[in-house]
């Protein structure tokens, strides 16, 4: 991993909620083709970090650097377009709209650059697109990909999303994300709330987005499962960067495994 390239840096960032500082000074690397998992507990700073690098949050200082280029400030359907795409906490799905046209929203601000390093997830190695409007990624591949994920997806395609169940809606927000074609993918707390059967295929999905080419930044309220999925972790503490190694270094360190996985 160590010569790969850096995806994404996080340089000194600090993100206010008016008078209040939630994330002070955070400076993260993740390299290409990573899992790394962001951990702390409540009001540490995670999902805020997720949301300044999406776009939704601007940064008072710091930077977000993705794939070199500072994109602090730059409104969040652009850093789509660049290939970063985010499942927030509590998925956010459109409940009135069907699982088709919840996919098609994600669709619809695909990353005009996402097949330039690597081909998006969905076209296989030698396909080619077709070149749509602002050199959109396939939507069809995308779409035949996400089915191959998630198979329930294609089977109530034309269901409305609000009457899925949690953890098939949780499947539906990580499709949505996955077909603008992303070269980094945020994750955050896509467990929550689900039980251990669906958690585990969660994980195992996620497993095989990344193996599909895709960079993966985890949020998880689930540090035994998150650690062991990624190769590495940051742990923030009041929004400072606490701990940080790789998931087998901090499975075994005696902070976390007290504050976070419930070993004395």
């Amino acid at each position: 991993m160590g010569g790969r390239p850096i995806t994404l840096k996080l340089r000194d960032l600090h993100v206010f909620y008016g008078p209040i500082e939630a994330v002070r000074g955070v400076s993260l690397d993740i390299r290409k083709g990573e899992i790394v998992c962001l951990l702390g507990s409540n009001g540490a700073g995670k999902s805020t970090t997720l949301m300044t690098i999406s776009g939704v949050l601007r940064p008072k200082n710091g930077a977000v650097l993705f794939e070199g280029k500072d994109i602090s400030g730059i409104p969040p359907h652009e850093i789509v377009r660049m290939g970063i795409s985010h499942v927030p906490e509590g998925r956010r799905i459109f409940p009135k709209l069907t699982v088709r046209e919840n996919l098609d929203m994600g669709a619809g601000a695909g990353s005009p650059g996402g097949g330039t390093a690597t081909p998006p997830i969905g076209l296989r190695q030698g396909a080619t697109s077709p070149g749509g409007r602002h050199g959109l990624p396939r939507k069809g591949a995308e779409l035949e990909r996400v089915f191959e994920l998630f198979p329930v997806l294609k089977e109530r395609q034309a269901q409305p999303g609000g009457t899925l169940s949690g953890g098939e809606q949780q499947m539906l927000a990580i499709g949505r994300a996955l077909m603008s074609g992303p070269k980094l993918l945020l994750l955050d707390e896509p467990s929550l709330g689900l039980s251990p059967i669906l958690v585990s295929k969660i994980f195992k999905t996620i497993k095989e987005i990344n193996a599909g080419g895709v960079t993966v930044l985890l949020v998880e309220q689930n540090a035994r499962a998150a650690l062991g999925l990624s190769g590495r972790g940051y742990v923030l503490e009041a929004g400072r960067v606490a701990l940080s190694g790789t998931g087998a270094e901090l499975l075994h360190n005696e902070q976390v495994k007290k504050a976070y996985l419930g070993e004395a």
